[in-house]
């Protein structure tokens, strides 16, 4: 079975659009959170996550916090009047929609999280001794997870070599923690929305990037009011 493994949609609704053509056919869709925040088009966003057929998804930061659930203090001053931009423009849709998502899933040998195993909605696993540090937090063969806008490969047995993302296909054969990368808001200095294939029956992991129309997204932004910083930085992935 063929899966799409996606995260950091954060309302960007064209590149969500592109990095699903670009995906094909697969037999399922798995969301490791963060549908909103940051970008101008929360409820489209929402609305295309739930007409995907096969779909698991969990909830990130950023859907917390438009829930209430987190304290906006906590994120930095951009980031908060996003925040407060999507909760007045949330429908009751997208409300009930964000509200029905769990912090974490575990799918055969597959755990879900965006953050991290330890901390489903929030930790940032960035680096390979912080990844260390969460393999006695899943059980499961593979953990998939978001949150830091950047693809990244780390396994238990195996030191990386840099950069840590691959974009060949790559077998998992060990206890691994995986990452898609971020499809509406990259920071790997590539502005390509990012995704990957994951087949289960081969057991391998595909990174893949595609281009989209980021002016168009930038109009949106600037047309919204939201911070201009949010737009700015989709041209560079930074």
């Amino acid at each position: 079975m063929k899966i799409m493994v996606f995260s950091d949609i954060h309302s960007n609704m064209t590149a969500f659009e592109a990095v699903l053509a670009y995906a094909g056919k697969v037999d399922a869709y798995w969301c490791l959170g963060d549908i909103v925040g940051y970008g101008p088009d929360p409820n489209e966003c929402i609305r295309m996550m739930r007409d995907l057929p096969n779909l698991l998804c969990v909830r990130g930061n950023h859907d917390a916090a438009t829930l209430g659930e987190l304290n906006q203090q906590a994120f930095n001053q951009e980031a908060s009047l996003a925040i407060t931009w999507t909760k007045r423009h949330l429908n009751a849709e997208g409300l009930e929609y964000l509200l029905s998502l769990p912090e974490k899933l575990v799918v055969d040998d597959v755990t879900l999280v965006h953050g991290s195993p330890r901390n489903p909605v929030w930790d940032y696993v960035m680096d390979y001794m912080t990844a260390l540090r969460m393999f006695p937090f899943f059980e499961t063969k593979i953990c998939m997870l978001g949150h830091t806008h950047v693809p990244a490969i780390w396994s238990e047995k195996e030191v990386p070599k840099a950069p840590v993302m691959e974009y060949q296909k790559k077998k998992i054969e060990t206890k691994t923690i995986l990452n898609p990368g971020s499809v509406g808001q990259p920071r790997d200095n590539d502005p390509r929305a990012s995704f990957a294939i994951f087949d289960t029956v081969q057991s391998t992991w595909e990174l893949r990037r595609v281009s989209y129309d980021i002016e168009s997204v930038q109009a949106r932004i600037k047309k919204s009011g939201l911070p201009w910083r949010h737009a700015m930085r989709l041209t560079e992935g930074w």
